[in-house]
């Protein structure tokens, strides 16, 4: 580190400079923490997604269940029309969580690839595949599985 007596902090080079480099590390964490961020409101996403598609197929099943038992005596249509639109909702709304993120995601690394370039934040820490992403689309997966299991009968789970 170079003290302010023995040189100039303003006749430093760039990326000599303690403070641009203090400066350029802090915005570099920054983008690391908003990432994270993106992250964590997927999974929170992806968490209401699995509840709304759990219950509505345990509704589904439960319901059609008893029916065939001929123990509740309720419309013909009423638990899948109730299940279908729970999953469908789950399905919906993981399918907008993810249209979002990789929107967001694409946004912020484009901004973050500017400001590596310029020299105004270290690039050095790795800006990863979201493994957040990867599991929202294989549960976006199942959930398309359920409802066809639903709708059309098919029984992709045995």
């Amino acid at each position: 580190m170079y003290a302010t007596t023995e040189r100039d902090p303003e006749a430093m080079p760039h990326t000599e400079n303690p403070s641009v480099l203090m400066g350029a590390r802090r915005t570099g964490m920054a983008y690391q923490r908003t990432r994270l961020a993106a992250e964590r409101t997927l999974m929170s996403i992806i968490r209401t997604s699995l509840s709304l598609i759990g219950f509505g197929f345990t509704i589904f099943q439960v319901f059609s269940s008893a029916q065939s038992l001929s123990e509740v005596s309720i419309g013909a249509n009423a638990p899948r029309n109730f299940g279908t639109a729970l999953v469908a909702l789950g399905i919906g709304m993981l399918v907008v969580g993810i249209v979002y993120h990789v929107h967001f995601m694409r946004a912020l690394r484009a901004d973050r690839d500017e400001g590596v370039a310029s020299g105004q934040i270290r690039g050095i820490s790795p800006y990863p595949v979201s493994m957040t992403l990867v599991v929202a689309c294989a549960l976006l997966l199942i959930g398309i599985l359920a409802i066809s299991s639903m709708v059309f009968g098919v029984h992709p789970f045995g």
